[in-house]
């Protein structure tokens, strides 16, 4: 028995499902029977979502929570909390339930992979021990392969060769994963500044925000500040304040009927046109281009 609640989906979702005669092509063809993408989605702020399985998934279904708080159930009895930047596994064929916290809905994004090569990933970088932590590099890669696959799956549906490009990015990214989810002791401390830094960035966003400030709420100087967002990141820090900054506009332009010079104040920005220069900049499009683009 398969129980899904919310049917009518969640507002902004992203979700495609590749169409049946589509998996059994896949599942014959040699570049992709060993490790292939069934079904891929995102579901943010995703208040009252619950799945149960009872019979498992013909597939290995991987779920990110990149915001809020939820849980899995895959033994009888024994609830998994998954919470931000962690990533679970749930094995094909293993009945299971999951869902999103009452108090702090999650936001997550998840595939379905096929193919006997996905267990033999899912054991070699021990992904089947619980949730894996993600360092703010491989939560940013995650995201952004899951994005281009998305976009290419969705609008090439029927194309092998695309399929066959998917796949292989998907070995890249779980390997790339399991490799930096066990870091060294050095390797951990940088993440623990860069998370400090970020939950600080986080909780100011609808403020202004200066060097300085940052480097002694982490107790890092300010070159070395620079220097390890500049690693982690590919960005200096003020720089991914304001990327954060955009984010968080781009769900407010998504999910509320507040005005662009609304939604720019609500971040502590005062001029309204700075704002539309900094979104175009960092997005692509205006405000409210991106604004009118159907979600979902």
């Amino acid at each position: 028995m398969d129980i899904t609640s919310k049917p009518e989906g969640f507002e902004a979702e992203k979700l495609f499902i590749v169409p049946e005669y589509m998996q059994a092509e896949l599942s014959r063809s040699e570049l992709t029977r060993d490790l292939f993408v069934s079904d891929i989605g995102f579901f943010p702020h995703a208040r009252h979502h619950y799945r149960e399985r009872s019979e498992g998934s013909s597939s290995y279904i991987f779920i990110f929570c990149s915001d809020g708080e939820g849980w899995i159930e895959i033994n009888p009895n024994k609830s998994i909390p998954l919470t931000h930047n962690h990533l679970a596994v749930i094995p094909a064929k293993t009945p299971h339930r999951y869902g999103a916290s009452t108090h702090a809905p999650w936001s997550i994004y998840w595939f379905h992979l096929q193919g006997d090569h996905a267990e033999a990933f899912i054991q070699m970088y021990g992904m089947n021990a619980g949730p894996v932590h993600l360092p703010i590099g491989a939560m940013s890669e995650f995201k952004d392969v899951f994005d281009k696959c998305f976009v290419l799956l969705s609008d090439k549906t029927y194309s092998l060769p695309i399929h066959t490009h998917v796949s292989q990015s998907m070995r890249q990214l779980i390997s790339s994963i399991g490799i930096s989810a066990g870091g060294t002791a050095r390797d951990n401390k940088r993440e623990q500044y860069l998370e400090l830094a970020i939950r600080y960035m986080n909780d100011r966003l609808e403020d202004s925000m200066k060097l300085p400030e940052l480097a002694k709420h982490t107790g890092l100087s300010k070159q070395h500040l620079i220097l390890l967002f500049k690693e982690e990141t590919g960005f200096p820090p003020i720089d991914y304040f304001l990327r954060m900054k955009i984010q968080r506009a781009s769900q407010m332009l998504s999910l509320t009927g507040l005005s662009i010079k609304e939604v720019a104040a609500r971040l502590g920005i005062s001029d309204p046109y700075y704002f539309s220069r900094l979104f175009k900049k960092i997005t692509g499009s205006s405000p409210s281009a991106y604004r009118n683009v159907p979600k979902g």
